[in-house]
């Protein structure tokens, strides 16, 4: 419902008890129902984009190629992405790497806000698929506040993400066009098992669609080996890398050894790096 306004409220009021205004007086009244008015349009705004349609902006997208082949097949050479976000100018930023790269997130800004997402490719048994992680809660107390709201956004921004993927490395998929048809897996890490999970959203021309997500989600689960097909044990050809190079504990729903969740101990392993 709307904010009622003096001026509404007054409209409301028999004509005996409705207070005579001065020219000033309405003046300022005016001049407080346009500020005011303001300030909700102002309000509003936050909640349409929260809320509103996610949309890919190819103009908002800065790409970064470090150390590979831009037309190099990921199934022969380990091939990341690394992608953040600046809300003071609303662009992208999309390295693209054989690892993450760890310098777009230090800093304290990146530390509080944990809003990138990395992703890689992996070959398992001849079959391509793009693992995605992202950071819903752990490491500060704001971030468990929110987790769930955080979860939503991460969902809701996803398609928006692939896409950002898609279009930054345009020319492998224009190489490899059946690489839009790998599956994608999404890893939400979090210090709360009911956001902390590995979710299969299809084929990656569907998952970077902007329909409802509900139809992209194939499956969900806390257990990785519920869902996740597993690489060869022994040394083979079909496999590829044999080893994630996004430094994420392979549990999801457990702590390390150190008593530390997924968060910390990603956060921890990229300054130790640095």
């Amino acid at each position: 419902m709307g904010t009622l306004t003096a001026a509404a409220a007054a409209s409301l009021l028999p004509s005996e008890f409705k207070p005579s205004l001065s020219v000033s007086d309405s003046k300022s009244s005016l001049f407080f129902q346009r500020r005011l008015a303001k300030k909700r349009n102002q309000a509003l705004v936050p909640a349409a984009r929260l809320f509103g349609p996610a949309i890919f902006e190819s103009s908002k997208l800065k790409v970064l190629f470090l150390g590979v082949d831009e037309k190099k097949h990921p199934g022969n050479l380990p091939r990341t992405y690394t992608l953040t976000h600046s809300d003071v100018t609303s662009k992208l930023t999309l390295a693209i790497s054989q690892t993450i790269n760890n310098s777009q997130l230090q800093g304290w800004y990146n530390k509080l806000q944990r809003d990138e997402v990395v992703a890689e490719w992996r070959k398992v048994k001849d079959n391509m698929s793009l693992h995605v992680h992202c950071h819903i809660s752990g490491g500060h107390f704001l971030l468990d506040l929110f987790s769930r709201l955080r979860y939503f956004i991460f969902c809701k921004e996803l398609p928006v993400v692939l896409k950002a993927f898609i279009h930054g490395d345009g020319n492998l998929f224009n190489s490899y066009p059946e690489l839009e048809e790998a599956l994608v897996w999404v890893y939400f890490h979090s210090n709360i098992p009911e956001f902390n999970k590995v979710e299969c959203w299809g084929p990656l021309r569907d998952a970077s669609s902007p329909s409802d997500r509900t139809h992209q989600k194939a499956a969900s689960s806390s257990k990785l080996e519920d869902l996740v097909p597993e690489p060869c044990q022994e040394d083979c050809s079909c496999c590829f890398p044999l080893l994630s190079s996004i430094p994420w504990p392979q549990e999801l729903n457990q702590p390390n050894e150190t008593g530390f969740g997924a968060q910390q101990s990603y956060q921890g392993q990229i300054q130790e790096r640095n």
